[in-house]
């Protein structure tokens, strides 16, 4: 599913106009992206968990050359489902 899948979804779901429902993903989005630049974790109750991860720095491998290259230390965006949608999946 597409984020214009989901705008079309919300729009036959909820009756409104394909603006409203577009405007309406994209402020959830931005919503959830903001929460996670601050470092806040974004709990949806029954779907699941947006966090950030940090990452420590390590010693990786140039896969070309073989040689040793330092990785450093990183944070990424990660989710974990829910139990509610992890059963609807199975």
């Amino acid at each position: 599913m597409t984020k214009t899948d989901l705008v079309d979804y919300l729009a036959a779901e909820l009756g409104a106009t394909k603006s409203d429902s577009k405007r309406f993903v994209d402020v959830l989005f931005e919503g959830i992206s903001a929460a996670l630049a601050r470092g806040e974790k974004v709990t949806i109750t029954g779907f699941g968990t947006f966090e950030v991860r940090s990452r420590k720095p390590r010693m990786g491998r140039n896969p070309q050359t073989g040689a040793p290259l330092h990785i450093a230390a990183s944070k990424s965006p990660a989710f974990r489902s829910g139990k509610a949608l992890k059963d609807m999946v199975r």
